[in-house]
């Protein structure tokens, strides 16, 4: 589904991420971890439209998509959130998932200024549809509420579920247990796992917290300082001398 080649990426004489290649199939849960500042952010923004890449290639589902836009990178079936949450302050649960039906709409100026009666069938669609997901996901009772009143642990699943309204392929998940204590990390581990069953979407994630990556993830890459240095199950990478040496560092 989704393919990194040989993607590289420089700000200036930096270079962030080196010769970075990753891939995702269908159905998979895939982790990227390493030490902080080894370029794994800067990996979801190149994927996403964020960055074009300086050299390499970025394709998903055969088509390339390295250096599109963000808004056409979505609209193709990625979607993603971000390290720190980032929801509408001012709306409400419902309507920030509402906000985010838009993007399969066309809409029209005119219908929209005059809530013509395409206007209103456009909002009662993306409402109903918003609900739906808050329905499945265990938040419509919390449907009215205002985004940022939430716990914290709700916030991060509604912009999880925000990011589902896109109807993606491929859901790109940034530090999603930053934050969270272990109770909670358990909680979105179950809610990860099931998103991945009943959207039937596969998942690319950033984390730190291990317990969370080791228990969901199929294959783990691992980047230090932009350079990818192993690949392989949560068993191999969990042995890999490399890994160690990176997250622990090396006896002088």
């Amino acid at each position: 589904m989704l393919e990194t080649k040989g993607v590289t990426m420089q700000f200036g004489g930096l270079t962030a991420v080196s010769d970075f290649t990753v891939s995702v199939g269908d159905d998979e849960i895939v982790g990227l971890i390493g030490p902080n500042g080894a370029g794994k952010t800067t990996a979801f923004n190149i994927i996403t439209g964020v960055y074009a890449p300086s050299s390499g290639g970025v394709f998903f589902n055969g088509q390339s998509i390295g250096g599109k836009q963000p808004h056409i990178i979505t609209k193709t079936g990625i979607a993603r959130t971000f390290q720190n949450v980032r929801l509408f302050h001012e709306m409400s649960v419902l309507e920030n998932i509402m906000a985010a039906c838009i993007l399969r709409e066309k809409p029209n100026l005119a219908e929209s200024v005059l809530h013509l009666p395409g206007y209103r069938r456009r909002e009662k669609k993306a409402r109903d549809f918003a609900f739906s997901l808050l329905e499945s996901v265990g938040l419509c009772e919390n449907a009215d509420d205002n985004a940022v009143s939430l716990p914290y642990g709700k916030q991060r699943r509604l912009e999880i579920v925000r990011a589902l309204a896109t109807e993606p392929e491929l859901l790109l998940l940034d530090e999603p247990a930053a934050g969270m204590n272990p109770q909670e990390s358990r909680e979105l581990m179950d809610f990860i796992v099931g998103v991945r069953a009943r959207f039937g979407i596969a998942i690319l994630l950033i984390e730190h917290h291990m317990q969370v990556v080791m228990g969901i993830c199929r294959r783990l890459y691992v980047l230090e300082y932009g350079i990818t240095i192993a690949h392989g199950t949560p068993a191999e990478i969990q042995r890999n001398k490399k890994v160690i040496d990176a997250y622990l560092g090396v006896e002088a």
